[in-house]
């Protein structure tokens, strides 16, 4: 019996009811540069569409070739599913990739050689490039630009900013960090509910144990944006969870406190930004902003009303 070396690179996708979108990435994925230095762990988060089809006979046909493995989560939830992940990888490197997003041919190649020469750095992120389901709403300015994913920080290597870090369509993490940390089951999204926070919890711990988190420009996913999510109901509900997710991480009385002068002074500039904006994307900027801070209020007066959906 052939045994498999051991992988450098786990690479994670977590999935749930999009097995369409899913099949045009796994199909990607047996042409990288060094995929047989990589493991591929498909999780599926209790998907009733035909997920499981799909990646069984995705499986079937790289019989003897590329490491791919199914695995279903049931707990809902993509911070469980990728927790399940983490735990069933075997390469010292987990890299996460969206089920909806197509990597470069040198991505693996770049992050096993980045971490490789980068012994302090603990994490990567790289371009995160749109690939628009017909055509870029004219109202989707730059500043909106990130609850879709949007993501160029230039052609410079460099460490994120304290206020910014790696997103999980296009993220690899070394292994050896989620010994001590998981993702955090309260946060993140669950089925269709636009929750996040969770990301942004697993960098900071990372940023406080002074771990180096890298910007690395030649590892680039392109990610796939459906007109389901280019309107305008889409996007204030996208800002509106964010403040739900803001708010449900602040526990304490003093937290709170804090987050609450916070959000005072966001709505004083909110209120001096809006006598300038013109443009239709700014204007939906404003109201955007509004609907986060109303997410947070709701959620720390215990209002939260979690039925809106993406």
């Amino acid at each position: 019996m052939l045994i498999q070396p051991k992988p450098r690179v786990s690479i994670v996708i977590c999935t749930y009811n999009r097995a369409d979108l899913l099949q045009i990435t796994l199909n990607a994925l047996p042409a990288l540069k060094a995929i047989d230095k990589a493991e591929i762990l498909i999780v599926d988060n209790n998907s009733a569409d035909h997920t499981r089809e799909i990646s069984q006979s995705f499986i079937q046909r790289q019989a003897g070739g590329t490491d791919v493995h199914y695995l279903f989560e049931q707990t809902q939830g993509l911070s469980a599913a990728r927790n399940r992940g983490i735990q069933e990888a075997k390469g010292d490197i987990v890299a996460f990739l969206d089920d909806d997003a197509v990597p470069c041919m040198e991505w693996i190649r770049t992050i096993i050689d980045t971490l490789d020469s980068r012994q302090d750095v603990y994490a990567l992120g790289g371009v995160i490039r749109p690939r628009f389901e017909t055509e870029r709403p004219k109202w989707l300015i730059k500043s909106l630009e990130l609850p879709y994913t949007i993501v160029d920080r230039g052609a410079v290597v460099h460490e994120y900013p304290m206020n910014r870090h790696p997103f999980g369509a296009n993220m690899a993490i070394r292994k050896s960090f989620h010994d001590k940390y998981l993702f955090p089951t309260d946060l993140g999204r669950k089925g269709t509910l636009l929750l996040s926070g969770e990301e942004s919890w697993i960098f900071e711990q990372m940023k406080k144990e002074g771990k180096a988190i890298l910007y690395q420009p030649s590892m680039v996913v392109d990610h796939f944006i459906p007109d389901s999510r280019l309107t305008k109901d889409w996007i204030k509900q996208r800002y509106y969870y964010q403040g739900v997710t803001n708010g449900s991480m602040h526990k304490s009385r003093i937290s709170k406190l804090i987050l609450l002068g916070k959000v005072a002074s966001k709505v004083l500039y909110i209120a001096v930004d809006a006598l300038f904006a013109r443009t239709e994307g700014s204007k939906l900027l404003i109201t955007c902003r509004l609907q986060s801070i109303r997410g947070t209020l709701d959620t720390l007066s215990r209002r939260g009303k979690m039925h809106l959906t993406g």
